[in-house]
């Protein structure tokens, strides 16, 4: 992936993210940033790679991506002011950028699935993870782009035609820098653009499943769900969510 050093140079004195570096290999990106956040980074490091041997997911799962298909990203974030309760607003920025980038750059605009899932006609387009790490947040995200594991989206076919990975991380970086300053339009964006609210829904998690109408989302992040056949609203922290009609 190759960025033109103008536009390095642009968004090193517009945005926070002065320091871009552009891997071919490594075992993953938000390892490698944590690395770098433990050694004292300072926030707005960036580390893309061609290639993850070893990417991760949510719940321990693995991300996998045909070398140079996706744009695999990490960023670090230190959120001084930001409470750790709030530090889920930073996960919904990101996937509010990259919403703001397919967009501009592919001319679609996915789903934004709770938690933190891009979705385009029920196919898995891009995935978030946020780990804290020495104080420091590190956000990292996996797009498909040029093409997907077997019944995923990806934008190429999206679009109709080849996008460049390099304008769809620059566009990511733009709007996520934008979008990091205001957490209460970030907040109120997420509520509206997350398809998982209305839906009917069943939530996963370890031993037990939980069925019923997505309400809301509170403030500290969580799905709000009403039970099937009524009962008090239950709010979901963590799980797999399916979607299953509108309610």
């Amino acid at each position: 992936m190759f960025i033109d050093e103008r536009v390095r140079a642009d968004l090193a004195t517009t945005t926070r993210f002065s320091d871009i570096r552009l891997l071919e290999v490594t075992d993953s990106t938000n390892r490698v940033v944590a690395d770098l956040a433990g050694a004292g980074a300072p926030e707005g490091l960036v580390v893309s790679a061609d290639v993850q041997t070893a990417g991760r997911g949510r719940l321990d799962r693995t991300w996998e991506a045909e070398p140079g298909a996706g744009l695999l990203v990490s960023v670090l974030l230190r959120r001084r002011g930001l409470p750790i309760s709030r530090w889920h607003l930073a996960t919904a920025a990101a996937g509010l950028a990259a919403l703001d980038a397919c967009s501009e750059v592919a001319s679609t605009r996915p789903d934004l699935k709770w938690p933190n899932d891009l979705m385009m006609r029920s196919r898995k387009l891009a995935g978030i993870l946020a780990e804290s790490t020495a104080g420091a947040l590190v956000l990292g995200m996996g797009l498909n782009v040029h093409s997907g594991p077997p019944g995923s989206a990806w934008l190429d076919d999206l679009a109709g035609r080849r996008i460049v990975r390099g304008d769809l991380l620059v566009a990511w970086l733009r709007s996520l820098d934008r979008l990091l300053d205001d957490w209460d339009l970030v907040a109120s964006r997420y509520r509206v653009e997350c398809s998982t609210v209305g839906m009917e829904v069943s939530v996963e998690q370890v031993g037990s499943r939980l069925a019923g109408v997505a309400e809301s989302i509170d403030d500290e992040g969580r799905l709000v769900v009403r039970p099937a056949g009524g009962g008090t609203p239950v709010a979901v922290s963590a799980g797999d969510v399916v979607h299953l009609r509108p309610a």
